[in-house]
């Protein structure tokens, strides 16, 4: 009896890192292994979670629907493609009037364009609409979670660390522990009610 695959525990990062996680790789030779994203913090991610103002969609299919929407965070922007293949995330995309909330369930997908760079951007598994107390604590978890993998990154034990040490450029890190700080400052004061975050 063959065993079903867990599911990967959705990852929360921030759009900055997220952009930034242009390497992907798989962890055996199996048909269906799953893809995983090298974070740029020392982690691997075969799925985010997301939360951020839907800021525009636009259907770009030439010969069926195939919707790409803006999400936005208080570090950048996310770019979510959906089709055929993920009808529910589709008419989400097609029915939501921006600018809305919302959450996002999905895996990163890289694309590597003519010039040779590569963009990232998150095929969605599940969008629905949020409010705006959700995305403050969104902002906040991810935050904390963002610091969490920043300080684990020079464990000698961190195999994504050693992998994100040879594939992204260090200082990186730096820019997330920044990027953490303006996240935090865009919630108006609410990250001060806020615990600390524990180890």
């Amino acid at each position: 009896m063959s065993q079903a695959p867990t599911r990967e525990v959705a990852k929360r990062v921030f759009a900055r890192e997220f952009n930034d996680a242009t390497y992907t790789f798989k962890e055996s030779d199996e048909e269906r292994a799953p893809n995983f994203a090298l974070l740029p913090t020392g982690d691997r991610a075969n799925r985010v979670f997301v939360v951020g103002t839907l800021t525009e969609t636009e259907d770009i299919g030439d010969d069926s629907e195939y919707w790409r929407g803006r999400v936005v965070d208080p570090t950048g922007t996310f770019f979510i493609y959906a089709g055929q293949y993920q009808p529910e995330a589709a008419a989400f995309l097609r029915d939501t009037e921006p600018p809305a909330y919302v959450s996002v369930v999905g895996k990163p997908r890289t694309f590597e364009t003519d010039d040779g760079s590569v963009n990232v951007s998150l095929r969605p598994e599940s969008i629905t609409a949020v409010d705006e107390a959700t995305r403050d604590r969104w902002v906040v978890e991810t935050a904390e979670r963002t610091l969490d993998r920043v300080e684990a990154y020079d464990d000698e034990t961190n195999e994504y660390a050693a992998m994100a040490t040879e594939r992204y450029d260090a200082s990186l890190l730096d820019s997330y522990r920044e990027e953490v700080l303006t996240a935090l400052e865009s919630l108006d004061g609410v990250a001060e009610d806020e615990p600390e975050a524990t180890a």
